[in-house]
């Protein structure tokens, strides 16, 4: 979102486009679960209003049991996961089924460590789509914009956020220049005035991003001047 537009909000019309262009990438279908399959995002049926339950037992998932494995049932599988020492994929198998079934509550040293691993997840996942083309209005990986792309990750990692950058901007912890750790969104005013831009830090003065100029996701280092003049702040969203 780097290029001058003529308006923030395009018609209907145009969206629906942008729509049909990317609507041949990759998505989550709903199908329905099974006791001799892995559990993930998309499924439902009673194997997933099981696991919300036991989700729900230990703290993770304080919604409605409806099961459906969307992004609340997927935040709180990842923050067990996490808790539980395993990786932290979503996706619910055997390990974490097991896991379920002896869990005893999360260690204060597992706890303290949350925070790194979360990150960590979401920089992995984040990686995993560089080179994948900007798309305005894009937030699939068919193709992203840099909202969409923040939007698209965080919402794998069970948050729900705004969809543009100045609704990204007002969420979260605000963090200082010199605090920024990996994770963190960083944010640009490129193409208006206010934050019109954003990105992940990584960490090294890099971040990745929907790019507009590259056409495509990127690593961009945040001493690159046409970044570091147009930075205007942090936000913490994983804490």
């Amino acid at each position: 979102m780097e290029q001058k537009y003529l308006y923030k909000f395009r018609t209907g019309l145009i969206l629906l486009a942008f729509g049909l262009l990317v609507s041949w990438a990759p998505c989550v279908s709903a199908q329905p679960a099974s006791p001799d399959m892995p559990v993930k995002r998309g499924m439902y049926g009673d194997e997933v209003a099981k696991l919300q339950n036991k989700l729900k037992e230990y703290g993770y998932y304080p919604e409605h049991v409806d099961g459906r494995f969307g992004a609340n049932t997927l935040g709180a599988v990842l923050q067990f996961q996490l808790d539980s020492g395993l990786e932290a994929d979503g996706i619910v198998g055997l390990s974490t089924w097991e896991a379920l079934k002896s869990f005893r509550g999360a260690s204060s040293t597992s706890r303290g460590r949350t925070d790194t691993r979360k990150t960590q997840v979401l920089l992995n996942m984040a990686k995993q789509y560089l080179g994948v083309p900007y798309v305005w209005a894009g937030r699939s990986p068919g193709g992203f914009d840099c909202s969409g792309y923040i939007f698209y990750l965080f919402d794998k990692m069970g948050y729900n956020l705004p969809r543009m950058a100045d609704g990204q901007f007002e969420v979260g912890i605000p963090v200082g220049r010199s605090s920024l750790q990996p994770g963190d969104l960083v944010f640009f005013s490129t193409y208006e005035p206010g934050p019109s831009h954003v990105g992940i830090y990584l960490g090294s003065d890099q971040f990745i991003h929907a790019s507009s100029g590259a056409g495509r996701v990127t690593v961009t280092p945040m001493s690159n001047p046409y970044h570091r003049d147009r930075y205007i702040g942090a936000r913490r969203i994983i804490k």
